[in-house]
């Protein structure tokens, strides 16, 4: 199976995901819209996406106008109904493209924080291999509502 991950900076890469994607057996390919490249197949070549984090936020089209680019992106791939995965910026990409609120944290989760699953995260075929409680590292100062027809799997204290 081919895997894009879309990376959004050289300090934010596809890191340990891409040694389980290669241990299955599937090919990774990086890309960024940033790169004003297209992407090196057709979407819908793509079994799963990856998309990862970044020093910007995802209210930030104006100092970074290619993330208008990889909002309409993300939601042809949830039109397509490709698995997503989204880490960190990821998933407040991913959250905003299917219409959920993004926004700044009333106070920002930086260092190790403790995660928690939720009941959701017991058939999850990811979630469901992780501890209950586990602590995270975290550097973030915006957070996401859950998108309608979506699941929490975890969640943090905060």
């Amino acid at each position: 199976m081919n895997v894009l991950a879309v990376v959004h900076g050289a300090n934010a890469p596809s890191g340990s995901f891409a040694d389980v994607v290669a241990e299955r057996g599937h090919r990774l390919e990086n890309w960024s819209l940033a790169w004003g490249t297209p992407p090196p197949r057709p979407v819908d070549d793509y079994g799963a996406v990856m998309l990862f984090g970044g020093a910007m936020h995802a209210d930030e089209e104006h100092h970074h106008p290619w993330l208008r680019d990889e909002h309409f992106f993300i939601e042809r791939l949830l039109d397509l109904h490709v698995p997503v995965l989204g880490v960190c910026l990821g998933a407040q990409l991913v959250a905003k493209a299917a219409h959920a609120g993004v926004s700044r944290m009333a106070e920002p989760e930086i260092g190790w924080v403790e995660v928690e699953l939720t009941e959701e995260a017991a058939d999850d075929p990811v979630f469901a291999e992780l501890p209950q409680r586990f602590p995270a590292f975290q550097w973030h100062y915006y957070g996401f509502d859950v998108p309608a027809g979506a699941s929490e799997l975890a969640r943090s204290g905060v």
